[in-house]
């Protein structure tokens, strides 16, 4: 079977940061505004919307006392983000950031809403598994923690929800500290009925069959494929593609879905290298009706964590335009400078 064509791609810079500012997470607004997490800062910030195209600036949303990871919406503008101090206080939190009436520039009042046991060593990516259920990566203990949340995401319960030995973490990485993480990016495939989920330093794309009843896993872990520097992803199951950023390759792959097509592993962005794209770390479609599959938005560190040439430029956040492949456009890779 022939491979599918790549598509055409086009990277616009829409809001910039600070030199050395790590943009860990994003989750996109129904109203096209995105949030984003600024995990070294403890910073919450969001670009204001709607679909936004060119250049803007971002908005503080709230600084928390801990390290922000995470971030996923559980209802219409209620986000729950992920706190973890792994180095200095070994605490994790979640918090409760209701948005709904919230103005940009206006105060934001997050709540915790549930406070993890020790056995928490470093949340990272989080999804949403069904209404009132999310997942969260712990990406230095090495497995995904479930999360129950009450009437309105006040109040919480956790347990482990699958521990396997390719969510571990390399406590041995001669990478520059912290540690390669293990599990890093998780999303739920309604459609497919897996959770995928990305591991760092074991350099592979898993996938895990959900029971649809009860949500916990209905059999074990499978192996998708390999692929180095994974971080986080956006996932169109309906085309049978994961948009995987590497984050210290600094590109954007193309990953199949189906296993044992791990050779189909492509590049879609950053080869070559590209300055734009530097230190890619989580992608989210776009929540326009015809973005899904089409129109995602990345965050980038700028090469805080590993910069390709020794320069430092600023955190990111890029929109993402997927066009299908035609005779006449080819591959093009275009970069929209500031």
């Amino acid at each position: 079977m022939p491979i599918t064509p790549l598509p055409a791609v086009t990277l616009t810079p829409v809001a910039y940061f600070p030199e050395k500012y790590f943009l860990e997470n994003l989750a996109v607004r129904g109203d096209g505004s995105v949030l984003i997490t600024a995990v070294l800062q403890k910073e919450l910030w969001c670009v204001p919307g709607p679909q936004p195209h060119a250049s803007v600036s971002p908005v503080l949303v709230h600084t928390f006392e801990h390290l922000v990871t995470g971030i996923v919406e559980v209802e219409l503008d209620v986000f729950i983000v992920s706190l973890s101090d792994a180095y200095t206080t070994h605490e994790s939190h979640l918090a409760r950031v209701d948005l709904n009436g919230w103005t940009p520039g206006g105060p934001a009042s997050p709540d915790i809403i549930f406070t993890f046991d020790e056995r928490v060593c470093g949340l990272n990516g989080s999804c949403l598994l069904d209404p009132g259920v999310m997942l969260a990566a712990d990406c230095f203990a090495g497995l995904i923690w479930r999360i129950d949340l009450a009437e309105g995401a006040r109040s919480a319960t956790a347990r482990i929800w699958l521990a396997h030995d390719t969510m571990a973490m390399d406590p041995d990485s001669d990478v520059a500290p912290p540690p390669q993480p293990g599990v890093n990016g998780v999303r739920y495939g309604a459609r497919t009925g897996y959770l995928w989920y990305t591991s760092t330093a074991q350099q592979v794309f898993m996938r895990v069959p959900v029971d649809p009843t009860t949500l916990d896993p209905a059999g074990a872990a499978e192996f998708v494929a390999a692929i180095d520097n994974a971080d986080d992803f956006c996932l169109d199951d309906n085309a049978g593609f994961a948009y995987v950023t590497r984050h210290r390759a600094n590109t954007i792959d193309r990953v199949p879905l189906t296993p044992r097509h791990g050779s189909e592993v492509r590049h879609i962005a950053g080869d070559p290298f590209d300055k734009v794209l530097v230190g890619p770390s989580s992608a989210a479609w776009g929540r326009g009706p015809s973005d899904h599959g089409r129109v995602a938005y990345v965050t980038t560190d700028g090469g805080t964590t590993a910069p390709p040439d020794g320069i430092v430029r600023k955190a990111t956040l890029l929109r993402v335009e997927l066009q299908p492949h035609t005779a006449r456009s080819g591959r093009s890779v275009h970069a929209v400078q500031e």
